[in-house]
């Protein structure tokens, strides 16, 4: 069965990979493995791995029932405190590998993270302070990140507006993205979940909306990536790896944020949004990176091909067309094939050609993390598939 062999995968390779990169001599987990499996203590910890590890954890134990899982929860969320800034409020890009503040940018993507992973603490622990600490969150992101036209993107440390390098590319510099939109509204409902408050889901409502109505583009069967403030895109691109996450997880806040009567349009997006990337991009190496101005990036990268998994059972679900089972266990077994690294203590390559060549990414830096191919796992373990 397809839910015993993922439980299987991450419990005997991908969380004890991440359990030996805890440090426990400065706090937190090791910011950077190369490709060959050497770890560096002295490389810097970036507030988004930090959090996607706190999810996995906090996710794992809860779902596995396994307290043994519940101290490295606890060695992340301990190591949160060295991200927050106490004078201004939110948390930083990075610090030091000891915990001094290193980039102290403050990016609504990095805020959202935050409240996924803390958002999973409280429900694992209960501890009211990890709670109120997402909350505070979410409340600054609504105050000092938010304006007239949806979501700003970098601030400095005051958040003062910042240049958005760190999440455009492709030679845009955008205003506005839909990655950060995305993961806002992931962060908000994985809070919403433990903190069921109105005007916490009327933020995901308006969220949602945004993709629906701006964001989609229904002529093109794709999300559209950057944009200038005005929500003007600004490439002919099409990301494959997120419109597949996105099929699944925009699906997954509207089943929890919205009324039944209002699923109809979100459930033929999502759909289109599959079945685009599955006609363009799929093969049985799995699925490609990304298109730009009509030319595909054929790379195969670890965090798309986990989500490519969950998209297309999401699709099942929807659907209930059993391509979608042959496309899923075509999936896996590229995956397998390509994407898992068979060293002893490996886990996940961060990218491979379409011939199995590696590239020179490493194993563990600042968006290299255990959230994608956990959460593959921890969600295939729950769904209901006839595999």
């Amino acid at each position: 069965m397809l839910k015993d062999e993922m439980k299987a995968h991450l419990t005997e390779t991908i969380l004890p990979f991440w359990e030996r990169l805890r440090d426990d001599a400065f706090g937190g987990y090791y910011g950077y493995v190369d490709k060959h499996l050497h770890v560096m203590p002295e490389a810097f910890k970036g507030c988004i791995l930090n959090s996607r590890i706190l999810w996995t954890f906090s996710t794992a134990a809860h779902m596995l029932k396994d307290d043994a899982l519940r101290p490295y929860a606890d060695h992340a969320y301990a190591f949160f405190t060295r991200f927050e800034d106490g004078e201004n409020g939110g948390v930083y890009w990075s610090v030091t590998h000891d915990g001094r503040p290193l980039d102290t940018i403050k990016h609504t993507y990095c805020q959202a993270f935050a409240i996924y992973g803390l958002s999973a603490y409280y429900r694992l622990t209960g501890k009211a302070e990890a709670l109120e600490k997402a909350v505070a969150l979410y409340r600054l992101i609504e105050s000092k990140c938010r304006d007239a036209g949806g979501y700003g993107e970098a601030f400095r440390a005051d958040f003062s507006p910042e240049s958005n390098e760190k999440l455009s590319e492709n030679g845009v510099m955008a205003g506005r993205t839909m990655n950060t939109l995305l993961h806002v509204l992931e962060g908000y409902t994985e809070l919403y979940r433990v903190w069921p408050d109105e005007g916490l889901r009327r933020c995901g409502e308006q969220a949602l909306a945004c993709f629906l109505q701006t964001i989609y583009n229904q002529k093109q069967h794709r999300l559209d990536v950057f944009f200038d403030t005005e929500f003007r895109p600004l490439l002919d691109m099409q990301s494959y790896g997120h419109d597949i996450e996105a099929s699944w997880l925009l699906w997954d806040s509207v089943t929890a944020l919205l009324p039944e009567s209002d699923w109809l349009p979100y459930r033929n997006m999502c759909l289109d949004l599959a079945n685009s990337v599955c006609q363009r991009a799929f093969t049985d190496h799995g699925l490609k990176n990304e298109c730009v101005d009509g030319v595909n990036d054929e790379l195969r990268v670890w965090w798309v091909q986990a989500e490519t998994m969950l998209g297309f059972a999401s699709a099942y679900a929807l659907s209930r067309d059993g391509a979608w089972l042959d496309r899923l266990n075509t999936q896996w077994t590229a995956i397998q094939r390509l994407m898992v690294d068979k060293r002893p203590g490996g886990e996940w390559y961060w990218s491979v050609y379409e011939n199995g060549e590696l590239t020179e990414r490493p194993m563990v830096e600042e968006w290299k993390c255990p959230y994608h191919n956990s959460r593959m796992c921890l969600k295939l373990m729950e769904a209901e598939l006839p595999l």
